[in-house]
């Protein structure tokens, strides 16, 4: 309160001089009276302009008097002789007074225009900043930090009643504790009449309480139509009530889109599960019926009289290939199973990377039979990770690597360490891969446009991500620029030099 007083005391003085500024230099140099009035007059209107009713009225009365005492005869004195000069006076001064009035009323509206049009694109922002919130479970605090900025408030609580206690989400500079029961009361208030306040341009429910240091908390309904879901409460600078009631409409709807983007993630969830169920269903039924067609044509040609032993050899590696087909099936999907548990544990142990790669291969030895495997070994010592995650998601990229590759060409194996720890990378002589297949590449049952005619569930490289994940490591794939894909592994991990150094004395 003391600046607008000390800032109204600076203005009056300056009128008063500017008025005695002129009284001198008019009675100095002598001049019309009827010059006089509408000099005073503008220095009136401009203390109108620049300041406030009561200024100007100060200075209308102090113009009168100094219009009267130097200007009026007679002279030097308040008294009036000429009954035609209490006419001018008095016209004087109703002129000086009506024009201050319109001129203090005129900068009051303009004043009044430019708080709304600031709160206007305050509440565009807010609206803009609900707009741009995704996160549904954060969408609440974050509500109650931006109204808290745009606004300037120094408080603001978001209360949502949850069972018999209330969820409050609060931000800015001070903390107000806020008590339960005058939240529930205020609540209750509100959901037992709409009204229209046409003055104040809110409807009703509005309260006001008062906190023992002083502070004054305004808690407004948040309203969805005609229902009131909570309770919005600001202290801090004075906002027009129907703006508040503007606000709490924006926050009301903020919270109910936050509610309906948690209900189209679920239902976006619940479709990708039945997607996913959908889809593995239909690779497990086409990846089940081929080797179990094939063990069981092959078992009964084992059984036949007219098969040879060279016949009977060969039927029986078709079987134990289909078997083998059928166990790597069954172990991507307790892979998958385990991934999606977070059942994957660790176990780092030091091993040369050679190991790794010979342990990848074992795997698929039968899916390799018909390629040649070339080895480019980059490694220096040994490295700690866990060998077991490690050679399976090799043999997953072995695999894929077999089912996109030619019959007898060649599949690149290059195994380095490098300063993040070991890397892998299995390149193949295939068709490469689309441009459309990379978003999408790892993702489960994704099956590239290179697939059609090839055997597989599109789970490999999934399992791939997933293993590598819980040991801290990534998997990316590029096309080769002579042709092919490759697909690369980086596992963290300590090397035996490095583990050596640190065991040094220093």
């Amino acid at each position: 309160m003391l600046r607008p007083a000390l800032r109204e005391s600076v203005s009056i003085v300056l009128a008063l001089a500017a008025l005695a500024l002129l009284t001198w230099g008019y009675t100095a140099i002598g001049v019309n009276n009827a010059t006089v009035p509408l000099s005073f007059l503008v220095i009136v209107l401009a203390a109108a302009t620049m300041a406030t009713l009561r200024v100007a009225i100060a200075t209308s009365l102090a113009a009168m008097l100094l219009f009267n005492f130097f200007f009026l005869p007679p002279v030097g004195t308040l008294t009036i002789a000429d009954p035609q000069n209490w006419v001018a006076l008095l016209t004087f001064l109703a002129v000086s007074l009506v024009a201050s009035n319109l001129s203090s009323t005129a900068r009051a509206r303009t004043a009044e225009a430019l708080s709304r049009r600031d709160e206007m694109a305050r509440l565009f922002d807010l609206s803009r900043d609900v707009l741009l919130t995704t996160d549904s479970h954060e969408a609440v605090a974050a509500l109650a930090r931006f109204i808290a900025r745009r606004f300037d408030l120094d408080h603001v609580s978001i209360c949502l009643p949850e069972g018999e206690g209330w969820r409050l989400a609060s931000a800015g500079s001070v903390t107000v504790p806020l008590d339960p029961a005058t939240l529930r009361t205020a609540l209750d208030g509100a959901g037992h009449m709409l009204e229209f306040d046409a003055r104040e341009r809110t409807y009703a429910g509005h309260r006001v309480i008062h906190q023992p240091s002083g502070q004054a908390i305004r808690l407004v309904p948040l309203r969805l139509g005609d229902k009131a879901i909570g309770l919005l409460a600001a202290s801090g600078r004075t906002i027009e009530p129907g703006t508040l009631d503007a606000l709490a409409g924006v926050a009301a709807i903020a919270i109910e889109r936050g509610a309906l983007l948690d209900e189209r993630k679920s239902a976006e969830l619940a479709r990708q599960r039945e997607e996913l169920k959908s889809a593995l269903l239909a690779s497990l039924a086409h990846d089940l019926k081929t080797p179990l067609t094939a063990i069981r044509v092959a078992a009964g040609n084992l059984q036949a009289e007219w098969t040879s032993d060279d016949q009977r050899r060969e039927q029986s590696d078709l079987v134990l290939s289909e078997v083998e087909r059928l166990a790597r099936l069954f172990d991507g999907i307790l892979d998958m199973a385990r991934i999606d548990a977070g059942a994957v544990t660790t176990d780092r142990v030091w091993v040369h990377p050679l190991e790794i790669v010979e342990a990848a291969r074992t795997q698929v030895e039968r899916t390799l039979h018909d390629h040649r495997v070339t080895m480019t070994d980059r490694s220096e010592g040994a490295v700690c990770l866990d060998p077991r995650i490690t050679s399976t998601a090799l043999a997953r990229l072995l695999e894929n690597a077999a089912a996109y590759s030619p019959r007898a060409s060649a599949i690149d194996v290059t195994v380095a360490t490098v300063g993040e720890g070991l890397q892998l990378s299995v390149r193949d002589h295939g068709p490469g891969l689309g441009a459309g297949d990379m978003p999408n590449l790892f993702n489960r049952f994704f099956r590239g446009q290179a697939a059609e005619g090839t055997v597989g569930t599109g789970m490999g490289l999934a399992i791939a991500r997933g293993l590598l994940a819980a040991e801290g490591g990534r998997v990316w794939a590029e096309n080769h620029p002579a042709g092919g894909a490759i697909f690369t592994i980086l596992v963290p991990a300590e090397t035996r030099a490095a583990a050596a150094e640190a065991e040094s004395p220093a």
